[in-house]
């Protein structure tokens, strides 16, 4: 049987991942990658902000999951400074427009 190798995933200098001690237990969702977590939303063009620990592009599902938020879409909308763009790498902070309120400190993952 041949062994397979570990796949490492590359993040920017600088950047982290986010330990499971730090995502609360009705955040978690298993299986799914984690994305990062929501640093900011803009509740007028109804966008969050997330600074990303694996690559996302148009048209993956996301799933935002908090205290109160549980929200599952596809990416329709992706942008990088303000710059729209189809797909995004791990480390890069993203804006994703959103059909629903999500709250700062949401989980998001990739399904």
């Amino acid at each position: 049987m041949a062994k397979k190798k570990a796949v490492k995933t590359k993040l920017r200098k600088g950047t982290r991942k986010t330990p499971v001690i730090e995502i609360a237990p009705e955040e978690q969702i298993v299986g799914a990658i984690f994305l990062g977590k929501v640093t900011e939303f803009d509740a007028r063009r109804c966008l969050i902000r997330v600074e990303l620990e694996d690559g996302l592009a148009n048209g993956d599902t996301i799933r935002i999951k908090g205290h109160i938020t549980d929200l599952t879409q596809k990416v329709e909308r992706l942008q990088i400074k303000g710059q729209k763009t189809q797909s995004a790498s791990a480390g890069e902070t993203v804006d994703v427009q959103v059909a629903h309120r999500s709250r700062v400190g949401d989980a998001v993952y990739k399904l």
